[in-house]
């Protein structure tokens, strides 16, 4: 009795160990960096500080796993496929460096950085995703809000939404299909809001004379 009691202890241990061993280990992806480069010479600068809010966005999207769906909306995330932070953290970033990097504005900060700004712009994240189905998509859809903080009104607003086309039907491709889509993004919200500025230029140097 005690010798088939010794057995079996041993062959849960053993299984258990196995176990172990056989977890699958968790890959790990990040968002591209924007191409940077040196500001066109000669281009006009606006006298304006801006500052960039935290990203809204659902739960899914403060979180650091993949999302996917299917044709039907049905959402689900991977287990051991994620990003390296989450994608409201991981656009933020994007936004903030584009912004930067185009030497379009006299400064622009993070809100959390407590400095003073003229203009506060906000951000939602609606959708971060792969959709199946006859084919794979790489949706991406994002709100933008950019509010006057003197007169506390909203005077400009912008929407993005574009799915696109996977090469694979495998993670690493649609990360790569994510990837390219939030350079789109970025690249039509920096055209958007420089437009949006550039209207308003003679309108924004009243007001800086004004002040002084």
């Amino acid at each position: 009795m005690k010798k088939q009691t010794a057995i079996i202890l041993l062959a849960l241990a053993l299984g258990t160990a196995c176990g172990c061993g056989a977890a699958r280990p968790s890959k790990y992806y990040q968002l591209r960096a924007p191409e940077e480069s040196a500001p066109a010479k000669g281009q006009e600068i606006y006298s304006v500080t801006l500052l960039l809010a935290p990203l809204g966005g659902s739960r899914l999207y403060r979180d650091d796993r993949l999302v996917y769906s299917s044709a039907t909306e049905e959402m689900g995330t991977y287990q051991y496929q994620r990003w390296a932070m989450p994608p409201t953290e991981m656009i933020q970033e994007t936004l903030l460096r584009s912004l930067r990097a185009s030497g379009r504005y006299q400064a622009v900060y993070a809100l959390s950085s407590n400095a003073h700004g003229d203009f506060l712009l906000r951000a939602r994240l609606d959708d971060f995703k792969e959709v199946s189905g006859s084919s794979v998509l790489a949706r991406v859809t994002l709100e933008f809000e950019l509010r006057d903080m003197k007169s506390g009104a909203t005077v400009w607003t912008h929407f993005y939404t574009h799915d696109e086309p996977v090469g694979a039907r495998d993670v690493p491709h649609v990360v790569a299909a994510l990837n390219q889509n939030v350079q789109r993004c970025a690249s039509e919200f920096m055209t958007e809001l420089d437009q949006y500025f550039a209207s308003h230029s003679m309108q924004l140097s009243s007001q800086q004379t004004g002040q002084h």
